[in-house]
């Protein structure tokens, strides 16, 4: 019987050519969208999942007590060793620290110099915690003895090639001399931790006198079950903070985060070694997304069935005249929405194989084919198969087979007013996901072009900033800045700690006279770093050129977020002590405007220049330029560069370019938005296109009447066209709230935002009438210029 159905499957595909092409290329374009989205957002979902302990180790989170209340991936150094001391729950713990507080490390190999961006001191622990494998030499252990170093696979090979590494010296930032001790397998692309290198954490100055103020540490511990009380510990916690400081320093407090939450939920945190974070939101907008199209996709299918039911209520008819059950109705109509589903399942992995290369590059991933044949994707699949079949088969299946025989073979207006109200409803439901797409898509591209646009407040563009992290000595340094001063493509120059997108020192701001406090940026910096970065100086003078050797006198140029915080006017800040945990001798030269240093997610906090070199390192030559060629540009720099520092690598990044990274994940979601709204426009078209080439053969004599009567082609083809512009109208009333509410949300997550205008809406819905008028015109032009005379023969 079930062969039976499966041919009477077959002969309807064959016999209706135009609509099965339709059904099954739209599903196939929905199934193989689905299919990449799954498979990115398993890959997602994968991350830190191939470590045995994976359930017990927890990332510890501070939070910031004061005004700007923050999360942060990093803790005190002195919180590692009291976790396993006063926490009956933890087994291990260990601390990680990136070298230069997240910055590149230099390599020396005998006389070649390299970058190393994965660079870290670790506490042994953490090599036993994340089961490092080790494939030569010794592991953990080594990290116990000073200038010891441990290598990845590939970067063994790429400081040694072919050669056995065990026993050789590298040098590190000109400082540093260690001993190559082990060789440690490469970590898997779904790893939170990636480590080229690693050495001993216990050299650290941070390791020898641990301190409660420096939160630059990123500290995991490892309990003894993988369902501890997490409230309990907590409360450990704070008691570790009470016992080693006094109340009112207290500016933060810790909680534990699971491993297996850190890739998803950590994105709206502050500073972490960690890279390649996701984000759960943008998740849950491709999972929606996903469900979206493969739904558009099955609408397709229901609104070609039952523009032809009266056909096949027919059918079933003649069916149950000949004695056929209900149930074996049913399964007929089934058997034959599976046989399209599976026909369009093929093509759909078919496509997915075709798009993946290009998918990986909007979504920055490197998914491989071999991927789509896992048994999660193949079970996915099949659960897919099933869901869209018994989706897209549901009003056939259930609807039709239910007419007795009489109903079914007589003409019925009733069941064409039902038929004719569901088809126009999965229409409006359809058309309304499309516009909601569009609108977001519209909203998403507006966003990103007012971050590119928007005054920062100071200029990044033509700004180089040089890294001189491996230059132990300040004449170096000044050498560097002589040398540069004398480029005639040069305008200013000046060393600084860090500068705008990038990490500098974290302290606390104090109101005069208070333990009231805020986090607040700390830059070392040179005297002309105003002119540098063009920022706007309200009141004062900037840093002095000058300062002599002994002389205490810290002076801080602040920002007017700090200023207000204090409560003074710019002119009355000009000589006020401050405490900014930069000595107590610190007086306010100036003020500067606000500008935003880091991403337009956030607000714009406390920030202070200064030029006390006890807290902190010029890491940076900041080098504004002229116009000119870039790469002619960057290639003189580094000439005059090397001249100077011969011991170092020529490491650099533009200020602008830097800011782009902030805006990655919008971006991805943009471009994913975009191709993906596309194909489902694409879908509904198609649809669209079926149902009207199918409702101008149902109206072929209606029209050679009209014609003989008649009717000009311009009147017949607002005739058909008509009741489809109505639907896409009431999908408006129903789209453009849910739009709005969707993308208001969605553009919260930024301090600084657009307000979603009017012309989104108008932009959006025009483009929905234009794509309906040309897919359905195409089949009301085609029907209204016919020769009415074919249409009328057979009457």
């Amino acid at each position: 019987m079930i062969k039976n159905y499966f041919k009477i499957a077959w002969r309807s595909l064959k016999t209706n050519r135009l609509f099965s092409v339709i059904n099954i290329f739209g599903l196939s374009i929905g199934l193989a969208t689905t299919l990449l989205l799954f498979l990115f957002i398993l890959h997602e979902r994968s991350f830190d999942t191939m470590y045995a302990n994976k359930d017990k180790i927890f990332r510890v989170l501070l939070h910031t007590t004061e005004e700007g209340i923050e999360t942060w991936g990093q803790v005190p150094s002195a919180l590692g060793p009291e976790l396993t001391e006063h926490i009956p729950n933890a087994v291990k713990s260990g601390r990680i620290l990136q070298n230069g507080y997240g910055g590149n490390a230099f390599i020396k190999v005998r006389d070649k110099v390299l970058i190393e961006r994965l660079l870290f001191w670790v506490d042994p622990s953490i090599l036993e915690m994340f089961d490092v494998k080790m494939l030569s030499g010794i592991g953990a252990e080594a990290l116990n003895t000073p200038n010891n170093i441990l290598l990845s696979e590939s970067t063994a090979k790429r400081y040694f090639g072919s050669e056995n590494p065990l026993g050789k010296t590298i040098s590190v930032d000109n400082r540093n001399t260690f001993e190559v001790k082990g060789v440690f397998e490469d970590f898997p692309d779904n790893s939170s931790l990636n480590f080229n290198a690693v050495v001993p954490f216990m050299m650290r100055q941070e390791a020898k006198h641990p301190s409660w103020g420096n939160a630059s540490f990123e500290t995991f511990v490892m309990l003894n079950s993988d369902k501890p009380n997490l409230g309990a510990i907590e409360n450990k916690l704070q008691s570790i903070i009470d016992a080693n400081m006094d109340k009112e320093q207290q500016w933060y407090t810790f909680s534990l985060q699971p491993l297996k939450e850190i890739h998803l939920n950590s994105s709206a945190y502050s500073d972490s070694y960690l890279e390649n974070y996701g984000d759960i939101r943008q998740i849950k907008n491709l999972t929606a997304l996903a469900i979206i199209i493969l739904i558009i996709a099955c609408i397709n299918y229901m609104n070609l069935i039952t523009a032809r039911s009266q056909k096949k209520a027919k059918d079933v008819g003649v069916n149950k005249t000949l004695g056929a059950s209900s149930k074996q109705l049913i399964l007929r109509f089934y058997v034959e929405t599976g046989l399209i589903t599976a026909i369009a399942m093929l093509l759909g992995g078919f496509f997915s194989i075709l798009i993946l290369p290009s998918f990986n590059k909007i979504v920055n991933r490197t998914l491989e084919v071999s991927s789509l044949f896992s048994l999660e994707i193949l079970s996915f699949l099949v659960f897919t198969w099933l869901v869209t079949t018994l989706i897209s088969g549901s009003y056939p299946a259930l609807y039709l087979s239910r007419f007795s025989p009489k109903e079914a073979l007589k003409p019925s207006s009733n069941k064409g007013i039902m038929t004719s109200f569901i088809r126009k409803g999965l229409v409006v439901v359809q058309f309304s996901a499309s516009v909601v797409l569009i609108v977001a898509v519209l909203v998403v591209r507006q966003q990103l072009e007012y971050i590119q646009n928007k005054n920062l407040g100071f200029n990044p563009e033509n700004v180089i900033a040089i890294s001189t992290t491996a230059i132990p000595d300040f004449a170096t340094n000044e050498a560097l800045v002589n040398a540069f001063e004398r480029r005639p493509n040069v305008s200013l120059v000046a060393m600084a700690q860090g500068f705008p997108t990038a990490s500098v020192s974290l302290n606390s701001i104090y109101k005069p006279n208070s333990d009231v406090g805020m986090s607040v940026n700390t830059n070392l910096a040179q005297h002309n770093i105003v002119d540098i970065l063009q920022l706007k100086l309200l009141a004062g003078q900037r840093l002095p050129e000058h300062k002599q050797n002994g002389d205490s006198l810290v002076e801080v140029l602040i920002n007017k977020t700090a200023l207000d915080f204090l409560g003074y006017t710019p002119e009355e800040a000009i000589g006020k002590k401050v405490d900014a945990q930069l000595g107590n001798n610190s007086y306010i030269c100036g003020v500067v405007d606000d500008f935003n240093f880091t991403s337009l997610h956030k607000p714009i906090g406390a920030y202070v220049f200064h030029n006390t070199a006890r807290k902190g390192n010029y890491n940076y030559l900041l080098v504004r330029f002229k116009n000119g060629v870039l790469m002619e540009t960057v290639s003189e720099f580094e000439n005059t560069f090397k001249d100077i520092a011969t011991n170092s690598a020529f490491e650099y990044s533009f200020i602008d370019k830097n800011l782009e990274f902030f805006y990655q994940k919008e971006k991805q979601m943009a471009n994913v938005s975009l191709l993906f709204s596309v194909l489902a426009i694409i879908v509904a078209c198609l649809g669209l296109f079926a149902l009207a080439a199918f409702m101008a053969e149902q109206r072929q004599k209606e029209i050679g009447v009209r014609k003989v009567f008649g009717a000009s082609v311009p009147k017949i083809v607002q005739l058909l066209s008509l009741d489809f512009m109505k639907l896409i109208l009431i999908s408006f009333a129903i789209s453009f709230p849910l739009a709005f509410y969707i993308m208001d949300n969605w553009l919260q997550d930024f301090a600084y935002h657009i307000n979603i205008r009017w012309s989104v809406f108008a932009i959006a819905g025009t483009l929905s009438l234009i794509i309906t008028f040309f897919t359905v015109g195409y089949q009301a032009i085609k029907a209204a210029v016919a020769n009415p005379i074919k249409s009328l023969r057979t009457e």
